[in-house]
């Protein structure tokens, strides 16, 4: 699968189980892919190794949060109409509130 915003791609990796969900990029050093949660409004960057961007979406993809280098230890409490959650390296997309990402198979 890839995401893709602005002519510019990366891949994502859906996290569907509980385990995959929970650990997302805890304890990883070499984040150079994007990690896809369905069914989520919040985070949490506890035992993370560097930092992330963090885009959030409704259920048509739109872009209603993002967080720009976000430190280890925070949490993202529940944000209203998101719907998906999107863990990325940092700085990878110039990222607009509004705008619409695609991710394709």
């Amino acid at each position: 699968m890839k995401l893709i915003y602005n002519d510019k791609e990366i891949k994502i990796k859906e996290c569907r189980s509980f385990i995959s969900r929970l650990k997302g990029f805890m304890f990883n050093d070499n984040i150079d892919h994007a990690l896809l949660f369905n069914h989520c409004n919040s985070i949490h960057t506890f035992f993370m190794k560097s930092n992330i961007d963090v885009i959030m979406c409704n259920k048509n993809d739109v872009i209603m949060c993002y967080y720009n280098n976000l430190k280890k230890n925070k949490v993202i409490f529940p944000k209203k109409n998101v719907y998906k959650t999107i863990e990325l390296p940092v700085d990878y997309f110039d990222v607009k509130i509004g705008d619409k990402i695609k991710i394709t198979a």
